[in-house]
């Protein structure tokens, strides 16, 4: 005689609580609130001025008065933290991005005018060099080579500077061994010791980033990869050696880059160091749904929420992420 379904389940019925939308929510395991967002954004020089970046469609390099008040309108929503990119003009790059040491450069002045105006909201800054490269590369380029020392002696110098302007949290991007304990040790004899460290500890040579590079101008001047800095896509416990050296060297904080597809970095992480683990969705997520939910392949909305969503279940405690301005409209009205 054939089983019934309560015979075969044991009367345990999983679909029980999910029969109306009022008992999903009382069983919810993984929320997604406004805390857990972070808006990346470009800013470019000139006044009251907006260029849309062609491989980001909606996403657009501001001046610095338009992107003040872009983060006014995100605290007002609630959005915790921005952090800012700097689209720098080809006359003010060198070989060893030495424009990142000057105080009135295009990131500081925005620093400073943030802290300003929008005092209410986190500003991470990032310290690398490949905006400020005539080469494109996160560090002093030598005869084909990254030199890693001296790119971190400037990593340490322009964190001292950005602190300097404002800035709450330093998030180094470059990967160069040792850049956190020399930042630290800059911003502790400078007297920023309360200025964070955000530390994109596992950041891998991915295909994702490509209308990031765009956006920043440094596609056309990328000579190689950056495979001798970056993480290898092969790589797991590489990320969690960087990691472990990256908190011994005294960052507060980690971030896995590219998000989505390494959502078993950012579990593993969280997991085994049980620290402030940060996701970046990178312009190539990004681009992928808009271009996706554009030829009517995907319920854009849904999609969005879902990936971001995605983030939280892995561990993740904030996330970077371009939609943050429509994501926080979204859970203002709901």
């Amino acid at each position: 005689m054939r089983r019934t379904v309560d015979e075969i389940t044991g009367s345990h019925r999983l679909r029980r609580m999910r029969k109306t939308d009022w008992s999903r929510r009382l069983v919810a395991e993984t929320r997604l609130t406004v805390d857990d967002l972070i808006w990346p954004c470009f800013v470019t020089e000139g006044e009251d001025y907006a260029e849309p970046i062609d491989a980001m469609p909606g996403i657009s390099r501001l001046s610095i008065d338009r992107l003040v008040a872009q983060a006014k309108r995100l605290a007002a929503l609630g959005v915790p933290a921005i952090a800012p990119f700097p689209h720098i003009s080809g006359d003010r790059k060198d070989e060893r991005g030495s424009h990142i040491l000057d105080d009135d450069n295009l990131m500081n002045r925005l620093i400073s005018a943030l802290k300003a105006d929008v005092p209410e909201i986190g500003i991470i800054s990032d310290v690398a060099l490949d905006p400020f490269t005539s080469h494109g590369h996160d560090g002093v380029l030598r005869d084909g080579i990254i030199v890693n020392d001296e790119t971190v002696e400037i990593l340490a110098e322009a964190a001292v500077g950005q602190a300097r302007a404002g800035s709450d949290i330093i998030a180094p991007s470059d990967m160069m061994d040792g850049r956190i304990g020399a930042i630290r040790d800059a911003l502790d004899a400078a007297g920023y010791q309360d200025v964070a460290i955000m530390s994109y500890s596992a950041k891998y040579a991915s295909g994702f980033y490509g209308p990031y590079r765009d956006a920043i101008g440094t596609r056309g001047l990328l000579k190689g990869d950056k495979q001798t800095y970056y993480l290898s896509p092969t790589s797991t416990e590489e990320a969690l050696r960087e990691v472990e050296q990256d908190l011994a060297e005294g960052a507060d904080m980690v971030m896995v880059k590219p998000g989505l597809p390494y959502l078993d970095i950012c579990q593993r992480v969280k997991e085994t160091f049980k620290i402030p683990t940060f996701a970046y969705q990178v312009s190539g997520e990004f681009s992928m749904i808009e271009a996706a939910s554009a030829a009517g392949m995907l319920d854009h909305d849904r999609v969005m929420m879902e990936s971001l969503m995605a983030f939280r279940r892995a561990g993740v405690d904030g996330i970077l992420s371009y939609f943050t301005p429509r994501v926080a409209e979204l859970l203002a009205e709901h």
